[in-house]
């Protein structure tokens, strides 16, 4: 008779086998998880609530999140501590990540990423229930990216204010794609876009300091782990280049948050952004010796501090502006 045991299964989530419902109950938060149709495809969504809502909701969040990544796993902690400060906050799969639509990690037209995102995030914003509350954008590295796309794409005062944290708006040279790939790649026209046939420098090392959660972030069953497409990374050099031409457009408060370790986006963004935008109302906070994943991937004593100047620059403008960032009040 075999003695040999049947290779164990991973747990469902990074916090093991408990049930979602009471894993999100033992956190304090509300969870409640949804598909949203949009011109442009399909996301599938995320709501976080604090759970014993005893004080009214103080505004509204939405998040986005990296390349690769999705607002499951290790990011809903972002989500998850905004919503036991107060907030309401709501998080979508970008369009070729996660459960939403799209061939997975193709960023091919990142106005359009942005577009559908925005779709859910005004539709939730909009309506009867929270169309009063301050309202906040969040997005992290490459969703720092498309959250400036769709700051850009919004109406004057739809948002309170921005909060990015190590934004992907500078590509470390050691990142950057390869111009004379890119066009070879160019010259069969259109038809490598998809080929995931770009180098790929192993991010998710660079991204991560703390060595076990490495392992949890990298044992995420939703994350792309193939290579870098040819259109992705022709778009990410595209926009980057476009946004650092436009950050003077910036004029609603905001934060960005950078490690100065980051080996997968420039600090030198967040400080191009601060030093450019038009914002009366604009904090740069670097970290010294911080990598990328300044929330998921740092130590706790770590994590806990930028989440901790999070929620004193949310609170403050929430104090501070109301539900406008005119500076008006209702």
């Amino acid at each position: 008779m075999s003695t040999e045991q049947p290779p164990s299964q991973p747990p469902p989530n990074f916090w093991g086998d408990m049930p979602e419902e009471e894993y999100y109950t033992s956190q304090g938060v509300k969870n409640t998880k949804s598909y949203f149709e949009t011109p442009h495809g399909k996301l599938f969504t995320q709501c976080f609530l604090p759970l014993n809502q005893t004080q009214p909701i103080k505004g509204t969040v939405y998040m986005s999140h990296g390349y690769g990544s999705d607002t499951g796993w290790m990011f809903q902690r972002i989500c998850m501590s905004f919503a036991t400060w107060g907030y309401a906050v709501f998080a979508a799969d970008l369009l070729g990540h996660g459960r939403s639509d799209g061939l997975r990690c193709y960023l091919g037209d990142m106005e359009k990423v942005a577009a559908a995102a925005l779709d859910f995030f005004k539709n939730v914003r909009e309506s009867d229930e929270y169309e009063h509350l301050p309202a906040f954008l969040f997005g992290e590295s490459m969703g720092g990216l498309v959250t400036l796309l769709m700051y850009f794409q919004s109406e004057p005062d739809t948002w309170t204010g921005v909060i990015f944290s190590a934004p992907l708006f500078v590509i470390p040279e050691n990142m950057k794609p390869s111009k004379v790939h890119l066009f070879g790649y160019g010259l069969l026209f259109g038809l490598a876009d998809t080929w995931a046939a770009m180098p790929d420098n192993k991010m998710v090392g660079k991204a991560i300091r703390d060595k076990e959660k490495l392992k949890i972030i990298a044992s995420n069953p939703r994350r792309y782990t193939g290579k870098p497409r040819v259109g992705t990374m022709r778009e990410l050099l595209r926009v980057t280049e476009y946004v650092q031409q436009n950050f003077h457009k910036v004029t609603t408060p905001f934060l960005t948050v950078h490690g100065t370790s980051d080996g997968v986006t420039c600090p030198s963004g967040s400080k191009l952004l601060y030093e450019k935008a038009s914002s009366e109302d604009k904090t740069l906070k670097l970290y010294e010796g911080m990598y990328h994943s300044l929330i998921q991937g740092e130590p706790d004593e770590s994590a806990d501090l930028v989440l901790a100047d999070m929620r004193a620059w949310i609170d403050e403008r929430v104090e501070k502006y109301g539900p406008k960032c005119n500076g008006t009040t209702t």
